[in-house]
């Protein structure tokens, strides 16, 4: 079992990991030109399709955003004004800045879904796939919405790749017994640096056999 201030740190993690995915979700429901009710599904399912099925998985209750109502209210309300919010934002950062947020919600839900898994006593294999998914599969439910090939399964450009490195070095971290809180940010900080320097230095895996 983790330490209880681990245990109560997970929520205020995935919440910053929820607005990064949140907006990359507005993002391609607007590349769409999708109604607002369109960009609040596609909004929802990405910021907490994977996180969902991972506790759908470990039959934990209740879920992040019914705990959290507070964060569907905000999405609801975004989505209303994400025409002109997006292009606004657009205006102000740049595409790398977007990048960068998504980075860090990968890197975050990856730790953070690892840390759960382990916590719910999966074995470390087990708990890795669980740091992926709940990391990933959000974009995935994305990308069949838009009609479009999942990222996940085309993945020449590291990202999955990247979550897989980060949960395995939390677990062996924690099976040396490292601080839990440490192991979370040594994990996290392994995946945001392996994906941005997947961006800036174009690195690819081979496709195929």
């Amino acid at each position: 079992m983790f330490p209880t201030t681990v245990i109560k740190l997970i929520p205020f993690i995935e919440a910053i990991g929820i607005i990064a995915f949140c907006v990359s979700g507005f993002i391609r429901a607007q590349q769409h030109k999708f109604d607002p009710i369109g960009v609040f599904i596609i909004g929802f399912v990405t910021a907490f399709g994977g996180g969902t099925l991972r506790d759908i998985m470990l039959d934990r209750r209740p879920f992040f955003w019914v705990e959290h109502e507070a964060y569907i209210i905000a999405l609801f309300v975004f989505s209303l004004i994400a025409g002109k919010t997006l292009h606004f934002m657009r205006r102000v950062f740049s595409l790398k800045s977007m990048l960068v947020a998504d980075a860090l919600g990968l890197s975050l839900f990856t730790i953070t879904s690892t840390a759960v898994a382990l916590d719910a006593g999966m074995p470390y294999f087990v708990a890795s796939m669980y740091g992926v998914m709940g990391a990933t599969f959000g974009g995935v439910i994305r990308d069949v919405l838009c009609n479009e090939k999942p990222l996940l399964l085309i993945d020449s450009e590291p990202y999955a790749t990247c979550a897989f490195a980060g949960a395995w070095l939390y677990l062996i971290l924690m099976y040396l017994n490292v601080q839990a809180i440490l192991s979370l940010a040594l994990g996290s900080a392994l995946v945001f640096v392996l994906r941005m320097a997947s961006i800036k230095l174009k690195w690819r895996v081979p496709s195929g056999f």
